[in-house]
């Protein structure tokens, strides 16, 4: 595990549709990425250029929020160098604030948090509910081309991309926390016990690891369950603020909404980026199944 624990600021976290509504009348508003997103395809461009929120650049996750898949896994990070290009050409600038968002489960955009967060911005916020919530509310949604190009805003950004600034772990720190803390598998269950694995080779889970389904963190309509729920969630699971926590997924990105909830707790939390992607790529390292953690 790297960098420190960070202790977050909920009410910087996210915004919701009518407080960002204000904000996007100011004269130099939030820079706004689009990171709608679907494993598997198709690319949420297509979204972004049937409507998408005024001003917003379209930003790919598999090009621009990951690096080339291999045994590092599925989504691995970006290099420093090649996140950066991508954020500048965004529009994306030191210290403005940046506001992301997806279709309204958090999981696109809470890599893009998560993402520019560990890459030393300070200031950036996901849009609470997402396009869903924008759309229900009623306000604006222009077509393409907008304002801008997708990938590319009116004028370049100058942000320097800086890693480290959140807690990370590889395979050997995962599992040691899943045996001397708490690591949080995030998955469904049905993949977490081994029963089914439709994306990666081997199903089951690092042994040690809990069971929590990252569709827990969610109300129904897209936006996240308040403090207070989510508080009493993990403590169901024995996590609570003060311990040692990480979370994992399939390839990273789901997990970095789960370290963005467990934020909203006020329970910091490592990300392993390469995930069980990665776990698997070694054939030494052990799988459990089953629902006990193992």
């Amino acid at each position: 595990m790297n960098a420190s624990l960070p202790t977050d600021d909920v009410a910087g976290l996210l915004v919701t549709p009518a407080a960002l509504a204000t904000e996007l009348t100011a004269a130099d508003p939030p820079t706004l990425l689009d990171v709608r997103w679907r494993l598997g395809g198709p690319p949420g461009l297509a979204d972004w250029q049937a409507g998408h929120l005024p001003g917003a650049v379209f930003v790919d996750l598999d090009r621009d929020l990951s690096g080339p898949p291999g045994p590092a896994g599925r989504h691995p990070l970006p290099g420093a160098a090649d996140f950066q290009a991508a954020m500048r050409r965004a529009g994306v600038r030191d210290g403005h604030p940046v506001v992301v968002y997806d279709d309204g489960g958090t999981l696109a955009a809470a890599r893009a948090w998560w993402l520019l967060t560990y890459f030393g911005h300070t200031a950036v916020r996901v849009l609470d509910g997402g396009f869903r919530a924008w759309r229900a509310a009623g306000h604006p949604l222009p077509a393409a081309p907008g304002a801008g190009v997708a990938g590319s805003a009116g004028a370049p950004g100058d942000f320097t991309a800086d890693p480290g600034h959140l807690p990370t772990l590889d395979a050997a720190e995962a599992a040691t926390l899943a045996r001397s803390g708490h690591l949080l598998d995030v998955r469904a269950g049905e993949r977490y016990r081994g029963e089914t694995e439709p994306v990666d080779p081997v199903g089951g889970h690092i042994p040690g690891a809990v069971s929590a389904p990252f569709t827990g963190n969610l109300n129904d309509d897209g936006t996240f369950r308040d403090p207070a729920a989510l508080r009493e969630r993990y403590a169901s699971l024995d996590v609570a603020p003060g311990g040692a926590v990480g979370a994992y997924c399939g390839s990273g990105v789901t997990a970095a909404q789960e370290v963005l909830t467990l934020a909203l707790a006020g329970i910091p939390a490592a990300l392993y980026p390469g995930s069980w992607s990665n776990w698997v790529a070694d054939p030494a390292r052990p799988v459990a199944t089953g629902a006990d953690p193992g």
